[in-house]
């Protein structure tokens, strides 16, 4: 967001917890927080508590705080600082005030400033809020308790979320679905934008793929599932599907940090293999040599890995609960809901029309609507110039 507003001249400045420069003493430190940097925003001033945190983090695992009382430990400690910070600024002795975006979770104390001066503020929301928990504590239900590490948000994150939105002068959320389950919580239905996430793929395009006439043992549809391995994502429903299509000639590859006590050993088919983890430089190889993406959700905000395989002209199955990529029947195909029926249906036609594959992928790509410069021009049109950027530690 920083990037595409600060393509459009729109810019003042950024705010976020760490900004390590590349080859500082902290890069070289800490690994982790390398990426906390972009040459993009070299020109924009960056307020950012980088010592702090690292120090902050040292604690809360002295503290041994862990789930949610250390996420809400670390946005608390972020909102404080941001608060302070915004607190200090000398009002613009002329010109239009300022306008603050931050990022849900942890607005609320920026935006008890910005309100109290006098700014306009805008939240944007990450995820589907109280509706997509409910969902997902509905499903741990259904597949079994214990066997998921999720666990719900305290009421008192809620109470600070139903604070920020009636702070904010307007909400950005990035998909349909997210707009639709904010609305059932009683948000007004003007105050909620749609802005999808911005995505840049590489300069170079990514080559013709090449599909078999017809898939066999030897060679299996190859499926991507990559990302969170969790109920959230459609788990629970790619187990079951998979086991209903065990004797058909494919394969899911599950790629990601597992989130919960299954096993390849245990409740899986066999035709699906388990990579977890993966470093973020072997991701692109899976896109590659997979022939299609699953991301069967059963909420998300957008889902960026979708953008991700389009760029890689990869074929997307998707269910409505997320960003609007898929075109049904043009790029990808686009799921109703988010069913093992549905998921196996959807993979039983494309081993039954393989060229249909070839279609997708040869219509698939980035489209524009998603580039910065467009992200950076809706933004604007919501409130005008955006002075001050808020970015969210977690």
């Amino acid at each position: 967001m920083a990037r595409a507003l600060a393509g459009c001249g729109a810019l003042a400045g950024l705010v976020t917890d760490a900004w390590i420069q590349p080859g500082s003493l902290q890069a070289r430190l800490h690994r982790r927080l390398r990426d906390r940097f972009h040459a993009g925003l070299s020109g924009v001033p960056v307020k950012h508590w980088s010592e702090g945190l690292l120090g902050f983090e040292v604690l809360a695992r002295a503290r041994r705080l862990r789930g949610w009382p250390l996420i809400l430990a670390r946005n608390a400690w972020f909102q404080r600082r941001v608060a302070r910070w915004l607190g200090s600024l000398a009002p613009p002795a002329r010109g239009p005030q300022p306008v603050v975006f931050s990022y849900s979770y942890t607005a609320l104390e920026p935006f008890r400033v910005a309100r109290a001066r006098g700014w306009q503020t805008v939240l944007g929301q990450i995820d589907p809020g109280p509706v997509e928990a409910e969902i997902v504590a509905a499903e741990q239900r259904s597949f079994g308790g214990g066997k998921s590490r999720w666990t719900a948000p305290p009421a008192c994150y809620w109470d600070d979320w139903r604070e920020e939105c009636a702070l904010a002068d307007r909400i950005v959320v990035n998909s349909a679905w997210s707009r639709e389950a904010l609305l059932q919580t009683g948000l007004a239905a003007e105050k909620v934008v749609i802005v999808p996430l911005a995505y840049e793929a590489e300069a170079s395009t990514a080559p013709a793929r090449n599909y078999p006439p017809r898939f066999d043992a030897v060679r299996p549809l190859r499926i991507l599932f990559l990302g969170q391995v969790n109920l959230r994502k459609g788990l629970a429903r790619v187990l079951e599907a998979a086991r209903s299509l065990a004797d058909a000639p494919v394969e899911f590859w599950m790629v990601g940090p597992l989130e919960l006590a299954v096993t390849p050993d245990g409740e899986t088919a066999p035709n699906m293999k388990w990579f977890g983890a993966v470093p973020r430089g072997e991701v692109a190889r899976f896109y590659r040599e997979a022939d299609v993406f699953l991301f069967p959700t059963l909420s998300d905000g957008f889902g960026l890995t979708q953008l991700e395989a389009q760029a890689q002209r990869l074929p997307v199955i998707a269910t409505r609960r997320c960003g609007e990529v898929v075109r049904d029947g043009v790029n990808g195909l686009r799921l109703e809901e988010p069913t093992a029926q549905a998921i196996a249906d959807a993979i039983r036609e494309l081993l039954a029309r393989p060229a249909r594959l070839a279609a997708m992928s040869a219509a698939s790509g980035v489209e524009n609507r998603f580039s910065l410069r467009s992200i950076g021009q809706q933004i604007l049109a919501l409130a005008g110039p955006v002075q001050v950027s808020t970015d969210a530690p977690s």
